[in-house]
């Protein structure tokens, strides 16, 4: 794997979560590659929308939560900002996508990330030049080929 691999919040999740051990485990490979290859990137907004996730779900993690959202500041958060708005909009209208998944899409482009790691989209949808991978369907050394 090569290229930058933007991960959405469920991934993030899915790694913490026991109540699926088999997800679980596929997520944390996941992490652990993408630290190794310096290949994760991440927005502002996945990290807010992670955070929140995991304190309303599990109050005793935040501060295992915080630690994470500390760590994954070495993944060159995006931020929102005007352009990626405008951005978002074009997608959300072009792709009929809601709004907070035409930002994760617009986040993933402004990070030159050739691929979305997400169980949200269809697996192998092509967003001008992203491609969704599902974390749960393929090995992260066999990234799908466009």
């Amino acid at each position: 794997m090569s290229a930058p691999v933007f991960v959405d919040t469920n991934v993030l999740i899915c790694a913490l979560d026991d109540g699926d051990v088999k997800k679980q485990e596929r997520a944390q490979q996941w992490r652990r590659e993408l630290w190794e290859s310096r290949r994760g990137r991440v927005s502002f907004q996945v990290l807010e929308e992670f955070y929140v996730k995991v304190a309303r779900k599990w109050p005793a993690a935040r501060i295992e939560a915080r630690a994470e959202v500390r760590d994954l500041l070495a993944w060159r958060p995006v931020a929102v900002d005007p352009g990626l708005m405008v951005q978002g909009w074009r997608l959300e209208d072009r792709y009929d996508l809601s709004f907070r998944d035409a930002l994760i899409v617009a986040a993933a482009k402004a990070a030159s990330c050739r691929y979305l790691l997400s169980e949200d989209f269809p697996d192998k949808q092509d967003f001008d030049g992203v491609m969704v991978v599902d974390p749960f369907a393929h090995d992260p050394d066999k990234l799908p080929s466009k």
